[in-house]
């Protein structure tokens, strides 16, 4: 199956849970954010990649400098350990790692929350990929991926139990769009998948096939 596949699936199931007026906030905010066109002004194939250093799961500072001088980086950003469509774009990707450094890449995930999070996340799913701690969304701003949640829809988050204020170090309302680069060792991206909907995520094998073209 697909990781869309399997999203549509989640998604479809879990909208049967959902309260009615809890799921109209959802749709409002999901259409305000697809109208955005925020996708347009997002770093894309062609660009530079902006570089950065970020604290990984275990404390350790990650460069994007550093990874490219040893290959190709695949580079997603996702909302957080507290989105389930996040969780399984992640394990997607961690099934198939082996073959996205069979081809000589990097994968790392970048998420606005703490380390301490991000190594719950990483522990909880056997990730042997680096995940890396964007406070404050300052790289997301970088790529044009960074937005602020709507009044209501963070109160609806809250009232959910999601504590963002704590996960994401008192930047409660900045998240990341969901995206991915396939970055070559010039720092240049060479593919990119950016959109306003977390219920979709990259398809590791579109992923697999960009890396194939840098050979």
């Amino acid at each position: 199956m697909s990781v869309n596949a399997e999203l549509r699936a989640f998604y479809e199931s879990r909208q049967k849970q959902i309260p009615a007026e809890v799921r109209a906030v959802m749709q409002r905010a999901a259409r305000e954010q697809a109208e955005s066109n925020q996708t347009e002004s997002a770093a894309t194939v062609g660009a530079k990649a902006p570089t950065f250093t970020l604290p990984s799961a275990t404390g350790q500072n990650v460069a994007l400098n550093d990874l490219l001088a040893e290959g190709p980086v695949v580079l997603t950003f996702y909302r957080g350990a507290w989105c389930p469509y996040c969780n399984i774009a992640l394990r997607s990707l961690q099934q198939h790692h082996a073959e996205i450094t069979a081809r000589g890449a990097r994968l790392v995930a970048v998420s606005p929350q703490i380390p301490d999070e991000s190594l719950s996340l990483a522990e909880k799913h056997e990730l042997a990929f680096d995940v890396l701690s964007d406070l404050g969304c300052d790289t997301a701003k970088q790529y044009g991926l960074a937005f602020d949640l709507p009044d209501d829809l963070a109160t609806v988050y809250k009232k959910l139990g999601i504590d963002l204020h704590h996960s994401n170090a008192g930047h409660a309302r900045t998240l990341p769009l969901p995206a991915t680069y396939v970055i070559d060792r010039e720092g240049t991206i060479r593919w990119a998948f950016i959109t306003t909907d977390y219920t979709t995520r990259a398809e590791p094998t579109d992923i697999l096939k960009a890396l194939d073209t840098l050979n």
